[in-house]
């Protein structure tokens, strides 16, 4: 069976990290790797990693740059990327290493949004339908990758910004996704924090700026 490393990024995440990796030591009871990469948090987030996962690294901030860092400093022929306020669904690291095993050579879960918002059931569900239509995933679906495909084309690229659907499409130019049914738990505070239309129009109206060309840093400013 190949082996899996689970690479979370981490910037002032302490309110949730010791939670995402309370729930991924039994994964490492059972042989899986957890590596954090810090971006330089402000809140000790490092500190609560650890004892909670095999190696808490720092590397430049930005989502990219870190998980990049982390793959590197991994050592699982299959590289799953969760987010620090993402929980994996039971067995749903068995099934990432199965899909690569049986020939995919990435994939992605499908997501529910927990919190408040009567909308994050119908937001999620429009999030799982769009990427089995188009062949994208985002970041929050928990995307796996075989190291090599990953290393072929250079990791996620170093923008600030959409590298989870840059990374994607590179991907599926090789092969199309494995769409794992099973669902990981992501938390809705950023879209409650500014507003859940607010958020998803925003989103919508970047991912257009994106294909058509406006570059990642001129995004990111838009987001900011």
């Amino acid at each position: 069976m190949k082996s899996l490393s689970i690479i979370v990024p981490a910037l002032n995440e302490a309110d949730t990290i010791e939670t995402t990796l309370g729930e991924l030591q039994r994964l490492r009871e059972r042989g899986a790797e957890v590596v954090v990469v810090d971006g330089g948090s402000s809140d000790g987030t490092a500190v609560l990693c650890n004892g909670l996962a095999d190696r808490v690294i720092g590397g430049p901030r930005g989502r990219a740059r870190q998980m990049n860092t982390g793959a590197a400093e991994s050592r699982g022929d299959v590289l799953l990327f969760l987010h620090a306020d993402t929980l994996l669904p039971r067995n749903g690291a068995k099934a990432a290493v199965q899909a690569i095993a049986d020939g995919a050579v990435w994939g992605r879960f499908d997501v529910a949004i927990v919190g408040g918002s009567i909308w994050f059931p119908l937001i999620g569900a429009l999030m799982n339908l769009r990427s089995r239509l188009t062949g994208i995933a985002t970041g929050d679906q928990a995307m796996f990758v075989e190291r090599e495909a990953f290393e072929r084309l250079g990791g996620f690229p170093d923008q600030p910004l959409m590298e989870d659907v840059a990374l994607s499409k590179g991907l599926r130019d090789i092969a199309p996704p494995a769409c794992l049914r099973l669902k990981v738990r992501t938390s809705g505070r950023r879209w409650q924090a500014y507003g859940v239309l607010r958020t998803v129009l925003l989103m919508w109206r970047l991912r257009w700026m994106y294909w058509r060309g406006v570059p990642a840093d001129e995004i990111a400013r838009a987001w900011r």
